[in-house]
């Protein structure tokens, strides 16, 4: 286990075999490609082919260089030419029963000093070790896919894996220009722990009609700045590979939210298995295919203009951060905004914030000089709501309290004109508690736009029971009208977004507070594996701890699920002042401003 690791054996050469022995041989490496199937052997070489002419059409190799990667890659149908391997790493189909008999066929094939790896991330590594002539030499070594472009590597240890050979893997990987991250055996590990489970609740939230797939898929990579949707990334993974993960996890954790989603048992069972067949949440243009075409699921095309009502004049109610950007983005796309606080002196601090927030818009080239002035103009700040008098949409975004917003909206129900739309930005809060202390709840919906609004591109278009569909209809056109997507869901705890994101960041923490993973392993595991912009914990500090904790306590008593419950952890730095970011100190400290 001391030598170097230059001689390397990839066992099963599909999708992700083909790219981790692309990563091996451009590392210098030799490899040693095994496969049943000679058609996949000869379809790996070809991706290989394919790949370093690519890098040589780019001018990253030469083409001599080109040649020494092919000439080190050979592929083989038999087991047996994995005698002289290093290490041998298998990533076979996620069978038990088939890894089992690849690593008894090993034992008897390789040398004893041998390192022989599974590229599982479902099934135990522990028992694949227990079973070996040799389970000190067994570990798990989990790429990502594409394994060329994913930096994260999982080096998976058992108890009964040997330190020597840990520390062999983790050289390789290091060497190969990965960033490996070692964690213990349990099903999904890190990345694909806290992955699975969120693409498990949005598979469920699909399947109960509460949102379009669509709609679900925007809202994350809107919301959140993640790559893919979570339906479409099931896709990609495959729906038969998803619930063979979150299976064992279930069994793992006895976790309700690990339960495999029924959607992905009778997609599984009908052979609906994501892009590999060419339908799963999505249709695609072929098998293999990742071009998504209509089918009876895809929305039909949006109503045009003038289903709703005509908005000219809009109010924004309160003087923070959400509200002064909220009015800057209705400002810029044309509207006469009244800005509307407790106190002129608030409302023109609120206006100066635009002033300046337009004003580094200028510097970076993104409006002109005049363009800034013109916005400004049409911002009129006001010390009342009765200012608010004959605005065609009034917007509220002051305090996250029940109390505090019913108290505004009865004022409002006194104040705006009849036909004016009354619309909250609530992230957390019953959209229809607020209706109901107007006299005209068919009149009120809600806008949760995103921080910073003028930056972020998502509005959750939240519609009540009672909300009409002139009003719903209204509130789409202009969300369009000021350049951003809207998404349309019903009125229940989270919506889309923090329905799906904070039940992942609880989970986060209870594998901190287990001991599992450290915050920055578990940080970089879903920046590198998840290809998520900001670590859980990063998001947290960002966010706040207290007003995550507040989420994860509306969302716990909404569904009433004891996944749901937040993480003793982050009760207690909430109890203890720990807010993140904005006082100095979260789940990291950070130097004071």
């Amino acid at each position: 286990m001391d030598t170097p690791l230059n001689t390397v054996a990839v066992v099963g050469l599909g999708t992700m075999g083909t790219g981790i022995a692309d990563v091996l041989a451009r590392a210098g490496r030799e490899v040693i490609g095994i496969d049943i199937s000679e058609q996949a052997a000869r379809r790996a070489v070809a991706s290989l082919e394919a790949s370093t002419a690519r890098a040589v059409a780019r001018e990253r190799i030469t083409e001599e260089e080109r040649r020494d990667v092919l000439a080190r890659f050979r592929t083989f149908t038999d087991l047996q030419a994995a005698a002289d391997a290093d290490l041998v790493i298998e990533v076979v189909p996620e069978s038990y029963e088939l890894k089992q008999q690849v690593f008894a066929a090993l034992d008897a094939v390789v040398a004893p000093t041998a390192i022989l790896a599974t590229g599982t991330n479902a099934l135990s590594v522990t028992r694949l070790a227990a079973e070996s002539a040799h389970p000190e030499r067994v570990l798990g070594l989990h790429f990502f896919n594409p394994a060329p472009a994913m930096k994260l590597v999982e080096v998976v240890s058992s108890v009964l894996t040997a330190p020597p050979a840990v520390d062999a893997v983790t050289q390789l990987a290091l060497a190969l220009g990965k960033e490996p991250v070692a964690v213990g055996d349990r099903p999904g590990f890190v990345a694909d722990g806290l992955l699975f489970g969120y693409l498990n609740q949005a598979a469920a939230m699909y399947e109960s009609k509460y949102a379009s797939r669509e709609d679900i898929d925007a809202a994350m990579k809107l919301g959140c700045g993640l790559p893919m949707g979570p339906l479409e990334l099931l896709d990609l993974i495959g729906i038969d590979t998803a619930r063979t993960v979150l299976e064992a996890m279930y069994t793992d954790s006895h976790d309700r939210l690990h339960a495999p989603a029924p959607i992905l048992g009778q997609l599984a069972e009908a052979g609906l298995t994501g892009r590999k067949t060419g339908r799963g949440f999505y249709t695609y243009e072929a098998p293999g295919s990742a071009t998504v075409v209509p089918d009876a699921q895809t929305p039909a095309t949006a109503a045009g203009p003038g289903t709703g009502r005509e908005i000219r004049s809009v109010g924004v109610a309160g003087s923070g951060t959400m509200a002064s950007g909220i009015a800057e983005v209705f400002a810029k796309a044309g509207y006469d905004v009244v800005l509307a606080a407790r106190g002129l002196e608030k409302a023109e601090t609120a206006k100066s914030r635009i002033a300046k927030s337009l004003s580094r818009s200028v510097d970076k080239g993104r409006m002109t000089a005049e363009a800034r002035e013109e916005t400004l103009a049409r911002i009129t700040p006001a010390g009342a709501l009765e200012a608010f008098a004959e605005v065609d949409l009034a917007v509220e975004a002051v305090a996250e309290d029940l109390g505090v917003k019913q108290q505004l909206f009865a004022s409002l129900d006194k104040i705006c004109k009849p036909g004016a739309v009354l619309a909250t930005t609530t992230s957390s809060l019953p959209v229809v508690a607020c209706a109901r202390a107007t006299s005209r709840p068919q009149d009120v919906i809600g806008m949760h736009f995103f921080n910073p609004a003028p930056a972020m591109k998502l509005v959750e278009v939240v519609r009540t029971v009672l909300t009409s569909d002139e009003v719903h209809a209204t509130v789409r056109e202009v969300t369009a009208k000021i350049r951003k997507h809207p998404v349309d869901c019903g009125d229940r705890a989270g919506f889309i977004v923090n329905a799906l994101l904070f039940p992942y960041l609880n989970n986060a923490i209870k594998m901190v507070q287990e001991h599992y993973a450290s915050l920055d392993d578990i940080d970089a595991a879903m920046r590198l594996g998840g290809g998520y912009p900001m670590g859980p914990f990063e998001l947290l500090d960002v966010v706040g701890l207290d007003v995550s904790l507040a989420i994860e306590k509306v969302l716990h008593a909404e569904f009433r699920d004891p996944g749901l419950a937040p993480a003793p952890l982050l009760e207690h730095l909430v109890a203890a002042g720990c807010l993140g970011r904005k006082t100095g100190r979260g789940f990291r400290e950070y130097a004071r401003r």
